[in-house]
Protein backbone atom coordinates (compact mmCIF):
# COMPACT_ATOMS: atom_id res chain seq x y z
CA UNK A 1 0.00 0.00 0.00
CA UNK A 2 1.31 3.46 -0.91
CA UNK A 3 1.62 6.24 1.56
CA UNK A 4 -0.67 9.26 1.20
CA UNK A 5 0.86 12.63 0.41
CA UNK A 6 -1.56 14.07 2.95
CA UNK A 7 0.17 13.81 6.30
CA UNK A 8 -1.47 15.12 9.45
CA UNK A 9 0.86 18.13 9.38
CA UNK A 10 -0.07 18.93 5.77
CA UNK A 11 -3.80 18.62 6.49
CA UNK A 12 -3.45 20.99 9.48
CA UNK A 13 -1.46 23.44 7.36
CA UNK A 14 -4.10 23.16 4.61
CA UNK A 15 -6.87 24.00 7.09
CA UNK A 16 -4.96 27.01 8.41
CA UNK A 17 -4.10 28.41 4.99
CA UNK A 18 -7.60 27.78 3.61
CA UNK A 19 -9.28 29.57 6.51
CA UNK A 20 -6.84 32.49 6.05
CA UNK A 21 -8.36 32.90 2.61
CA UNK A 22 -5.47 31.65 0.48
CA UNK A 23 -6.20 30.25 -2.96
CA UNK A 24 -5.78 26.58 -3.78
CA UNK A 25 -2.86 27.44 -6.05
CA UNK A 26 -1.06 29.33 -3.26
CA UNK A 27 -1.63 26.46 -0.84
CA UNK A 28 -0.34 23.90 -3.35
CA UNK A 29 2.81 25.97 -3.88
CA UNK A 30 3.42 26.18 -0.15
CA UNK A 31 2.79 22.48 0.53
CA UNK A 32 4.97 21.43 -2.46
CA UNK A 33 6.09 17.86 -3.16
CA UNK A 34 3.38 16.50 -5.43
CA UNK A 35 0.44 18.48 -4.10
CA UNK A 36 -1.40 20.09 -7.00
CA UNK A 37 -4.08 22.74 -7.00
CA UNK A 38 -6.64 20.06 -7.86
CA UNK A 39 -5.43 17.88 -4.98
CA UNK A 40 -5.88 20.83 -2.61
CA UNK A 41 -9.40 21.47 -3.88
CA UNK A 42 -10.30 17.79 -3.57
CA UNK A 43 -9.02 17.60 -0.01
CA UNK A 44 -10.85 20.82 0.92
CA UNK A 45 -14.06 19.32 -0.43
CA UNK A 46 -13.57 15.99 1.37
CA UNK A 47 -12.80 17.80 4.65
CA UNK A 48 -15.92 19.96 4.25
CA UNK A 49 -13.93 23.18 4.50
CA UNK A 50 -15.42 24.91 1.48
CA UNK A 51 -18.67 25.71 3.33
CA UNK A 52 -16.91 27.35 6.28
CA UNK A 53 -14.55 29.57 4.33
CA UNK A 54 -15.03 33.30 4.70
CA UNK A 55 -15.94 34.88 1.39
CA UNK A 56 -13.86 37.46 -0.35
CA UNK A 57 -14.23 40.93 0.98
CA UNK A 58 -16.42 43.08 -1.24
CA UNK A 59 -14.72 46.05 -2.86
CA UNK A 60 -15.19 49.18 -0.80
CA UNK A 61 -17.84 51.46 -2.23
CA UNK A 62 -16.37 54.23 -4.33
CA UNK A 63 -12.82 52.87 -4.42
CA UNK A 64 -13.02 51.48 -7.93
CA UNK A 65 -13.22 54.00 -10.73
CA UNK A 66 -16.50 53.74 -12.61
CA UNK A 67 -16.17 52.32 -16.09
CA UNK A 68 -16.44 54.88 -18.83
CA UNK A 69 -19.40 54.51 -21.16
CA UNK A 70 -18.46 53.93 -24.73
CA UNK A 71 -20.64 55.79 -27.18
CA UNK A 72 -21.36 53.72 -30.25
CA UNK A 73 -22.78 55.02 -33.44
CA UNK A 74 -25.58 52.95 -34.89
CA UNK A 75 -25.51 52.62 -38.63
CA UNK A 76 -28.80 51.96 -40.35
CA UNK A 77 -29.13 49.77 -43.44
CA UNK A 78 -29.24 51.56 -46.72
CA UNK A 79 -32.77 52.30 -47.85
CA UNK A 80 -33.49 49.85 -50.64
CA UNK A 81 -35.88 52.08 -52.51
CA UNK A 82 -33.54 55.07 -52.52
CA UNK A 83 -30.39 53.24 -53.55
CA UNK A 84 -30.63 51.26 -56.78
CA UNK A 85 -33.66 50.91 -59.02
CA UNK A 86 -33.94 47.80 -61.15
CA UNK A 87 -33.65 48.24 -64.89
CA UNK A 88 -36.84 47.21 -66.69
CA UNK A 89 -36.46 43.88 -68.44
CA UNK A 90 -33.12 43.07 -66.81
CA UNK A 91 -31.84 41.46 -63.64
CA UNK A 92 -31.43 44.00 -60.83
CA UNK A 93 -27.82 43.98 -59.69
CA UNK A 94 -26.67 41.93 -62.67
CA UNK A 95 -24.45 44.75 -63.90
CA UNK A 96 -22.72 45.34 -60.55
CA UNK A 97 -19.01 44.60 -60.88
CA UNK A 98 -17.16 42.61 -58.22
CA UNK A 99 -14.91 44.41 -55.75
CA UNK A 100 -12.59 41.39 -55.88
CA UNK A 101 -13.13 40.20 -52.30
CA UNK A 102 -12.32 36.62 -51.34
CA UNK A 103 -13.80 34.49 -48.59
CA UNK A 104 -10.73 35.39 -46.51
CA UNK A 105 -10.86 39.14 -47.12
CA UNK A 106 -14.62 39.85 -46.95
CA UNK A 107 -15.57 41.32 -43.58
CA UNK A 108 -18.74 41.62 -41.56
CA UNK A 109 -21.11 44.07 -43.18
CA UNK A 110 -19.82 43.39 -46.72
CA UNK A 111 -21.87 41.76 -49.47
CA UNK A 112 -21.20 38.06 -50.00
CA UNK A 113 -22.70 37.73 -53.48
CA UNK A 114 -20.53 35.26 -55.41
CA UNK A 115 -19.00 36.04 -58.81
CA UNK A 116 -17.85 33.12 -60.94
CA UNK A 117 -17.26 29.48 -60.16
CA UNK A 118 -15.66 28.68 -56.77
CA UNK A 119 -13.61 25.96 -58.50
CA UNK A 120 -11.89 28.51 -60.77
CA UNK A 121 -9.20 31.07 -59.99
CA UNK A 122 -11.31 34.14 -60.82
CA UNK A 123 -13.91 33.49 -58.09
CA UNK A 124 -14.67 36.51 -55.90
CA UNK A 125 -17.33 38.10 -53.71
CA UNK A 126 -19.03 41.48 -54.14
CA UNK A 127 -17.77 43.28 -51.00
CA UNK A 128 -20.10 46.32 -51.13
CA UNK A 129 -21.83 47.48 -47.89
CA UNK A 130 -24.66 45.17 -46.79
CA UNK A 131 -28.20 46.50 -47.01
CA UNK A 132 -30.29 43.40 -46.30
CA UNK A 133 -29.25 39.99 -45.02
CA UNK A 134 -25.83 39.20 -46.45
CA UNK A 135 -26.14 41.26 -49.63
CA UNK A 136 -25.84 44.83 -50.91
CA UNK A 137 -28.89 46.65 -52.29
CA UNK A 138 -28.54 45.40 -55.85
CA UNK A 139 -27.89 41.78 -54.92
CA UNK A 140 -30.61 41.76 -52.25
CA UNK A 141 -33.07 42.68 -55.01
CA UNK A 142 -32.03 39.53 -56.86
CA UNK A 143 -31.50 37.19 -53.91
CA UNK A 144 -34.60 38.07 -51.91
CA UNK A 145 -37.03 38.41 -54.80
CA UNK A 146 -40.64 37.42 -54.11
CA UNK A 147 -41.64 34.55 -56.41
CA UNK A 148 -44.36 35.17 -59.00
CA UNK A 149 -47.68 34.46 -57.31
CA UNK A 150 -46.22 35.07 -53.84
CA UNK A 151 -46.67 32.76 -50.87
CA UNK A 152 -49.86 31.05 -52.17
CA UNK A 153 -47.99 29.73 -55.23
CA UNK A 154 -45.23 28.35 -53.01
CA UNK A 155 -47.79 26.58 -50.83
CA UNK A 156 -49.51 25.06 -53.85
CA UNK A 157 -46.15 24.00 -55.27
CA UNK A 158 -45.40 22.22 -51.99
CA UNK A 159 -48.87 20.63 -52.02
CA UNK A 160 -49.98 22.45 -48.87
CA UNK A 161 -52.83 24.52 -50.25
Amino acid sequence: MTQSAWTDERVDRLRTLWLEGRTAEQIARELQNGISRSAVLGKVHRLGLSAGRPGRLPAAAGTAAPRARVERTVTKPVERAAAVAAEPGGEPGADLPSCGMTILTVKRGQCRWPYGDPAHAGFSLCGRPVARGAFCVGHAEVGYRTPPGGAPSLLSLAGLS
